[in-house]
Order: C-alpha cells, then structure tokens, then sequence
C-alpha cells in the first residue's frame, strides 16, 4: 500500500476515505478484515463478511470518518500508522484522543489553509461524491455526520466540496448535505437523526452508518450536528450532566454498569418514564441490531443512572 510521503510522526493528517477502522495492533487484524485494509476500504462488504462473533471481535477501536483529524505518532515500515485521533476524546487512554493502528494510506497530509467556509455536514445515511455534476462515481460510501469544506456555488442541483488527497474539488448530492449547526441542536433533533439509524447492524468498534456500536450511536448522533463527545461510554457519562432518575426526557442518556464495574453501555431515552417503564433507543449487543425498546428487568438492574448533553 502507498503511503502519502508527506506524512510525519509529530504531525497531523486528515482521513482520506469515507471511513477508517482504528485497530489494537496491525497483528490484531483477521483475515475477514482485509476489505478494510486496502487504499479504497469497502465497509459494506466488511461488514456483511462478518458473522455474529467477528461483529464483536475486540480487535477494532474505533473509526474514524473522511476529513477527520488525527495526530500521527508512529509510521511503521510495512505501511501502518499509529494516531491520536484528535475529534475522539478518551480522556482515559490519551488526554490528545483516541489512539489506535490504520493503513497509512488512509490518511493524507491536511489541506493547505483557505478562505474561510462554512462547513457542511452529509445528512444522508450514505452519500457518493462524484468528479462533476451528476458525473462518475469517484469516492462512493460517505458517510452521515461527515464534514466537508464548500469548494464554490452549487450547480444543477450538485454542490462542489473539497476532500483531503484530491486536487480538484468532487461533486456531492445538494440535498444529502446541510450547513454545520451553530447553535446547540435541541436533543430531540438528535433523537430523531439516531431513529434513522434503527436496523443498523451492531459492529464492536463501528461509528459508521454501515456498522456502530452503543457509544458510537450517541457519538455520531451528535456529531452530525457539531457536538464532540467523547467515544467511549464510560467517557461519556463523564461529559454530561447527571440526572434524578424520572427527571430524563427523549433525547437524555441512560448508562449501565454491573456491581463495581465501570459503565460498558449507553442508550438514548425515547420516551418520558412511566414507573419502571422506561424505553430506549441503542445499539445493542445482545441483538446485534440498533433497537428501539423498553427495557427489559436484566436491564433495568445495571441502569446507573441517567445524564444530559450540557
């Protein structure tokens, strides 16, 4: 695999695919990976590759998506970079972000600084940008809660963006992309941006519209409108604000730990509580599925707590 000659340990890159896959070690990987592993990773035929236990396998981190920001801190001679992932906070793991082992021809230098923009984000579950107007297909596969920098006026209803490692602007849908919020989104608004993601197949590590995890939910939920959480759950009960238990209202978090363990699940709340009914909406593992459901008594035993975005 090629790696962009510019890359630097101590310095900063920007993904170049629509979606990376952060990894414990480049040895962790299996043979069921390689889809992922290539300069064009192919999530979808990753993720349908997969059985139940590979769905789970404790060997993928995280994943990082197109233009997102990582510190590059080790390049190995077979192709692998080890980063910091700077828009993943893990406070517990790197105070900088989340680290972990990609390709290194994932990633390309970040872009020379422009003219400010303001930024879009795809609001479409899967979008492809095209090298002109209704033109071929060059980078299919981008993601929701993508961020991307307007490269000039839209044009017949396509809109010209920039993408880190390309010289020339690519063309995307109008009407899959939508301004980056500058306000803080109501937790309804992001409810309803995570319903959309009910089916979804639960991927140990996934914050991708092909595959995710529980954390990984509430993360890109809130990222698609400018809001950084941490990735991790335990993470993210940190950075909200807790709550009485019958105090959380659609769109607040539950958290879940087992006896004098730290929290390993999150959910989003659907529904006001009545007693002891309480509904949710999650990525659960049990399932492998993202779920809209009421929580079951095995459930509501390791329910700790419940907790709002500030």
């Amino acid at each position: 695999m090629g790696v962009d000659v510019e890359l630097q340990p101590g310095r900063e890159a920007v993904v170049r695919v629509p979606v990376a896959t952060l990894w414990t070690s480049p040895e962790a990987v299996r043979p069921v990976d390689h889809p992922v592993l290539t300069d064009t990773p192919d999530v979808a035929t990753w993720v349908a590759g997969m059985d139940r236990d590979q769905q789970v396998g404790d060997c993928v981190l995280s994943q990082l998506l197109l233009g997102e920001r990582v510190l590059v801190t080790e390049l190995r001679a077979d192709g692998w970079a080890h980063v910091v992932a700077l828009e993943q906070p893990a406070v517990k793991l790197d105070i900088r972000g989340y680290p972990g082992w990609l390709p290194a021809a994932q990633l390309a230098a970040p872009p020379a600084p422009g003219p400010a923009a303001d930024p879009l984000v795809v609001d479409a579950t899967h979008t492809a940008l095209r090298s002109a107007p209704d033109g071929p297909v060059t980078l299919p596969g981008v993601v929701l809660g993508t961020r991307l920098a307007p490269a000039g006026r839209p044009a017949d209803g396509w809109r010209p963006v920039h993408v880190p490692g390309r010289a020339d602007p690519l063309w995307a849908p109008e009407g899959d992309l939508v301004p980056l919020p500058t306000e803080r989104p109501e937790a309804k608004e992001v409810l309803a941006t995570a319903e959309r993601l009910r089916g979804l197949v639960y991927i140990w590590g996934g914050v991708s519209t092909y595959g995710i995890d529980c954390s990984g939910l509430v993360h890109l939920a809130w990222r698609r409108y400018g809001v950084t959480l941490p990735r991790d759950a335990d993470d993210q009960a940190e950075a909200t604000a807790p709550l009485a238990l019958d105090e959380e209202r659609p769109g607040d978090l539950y958290f879940f730990a087992r006896p004098g363990r730290r929290i390993h699940h999150i959910g989003i709340v659907t529904a006001e509580p009545h007693g002891d009914r309480r509904r949710m909406l999650h990525a659960c593992y049990r399932q492998r599925r993202v779920v809209e459901e009421q929580l079951p008594e095995d459930r509501l035993a390791t329910l700790v707590g419940a907790h709002r975005v500030n």
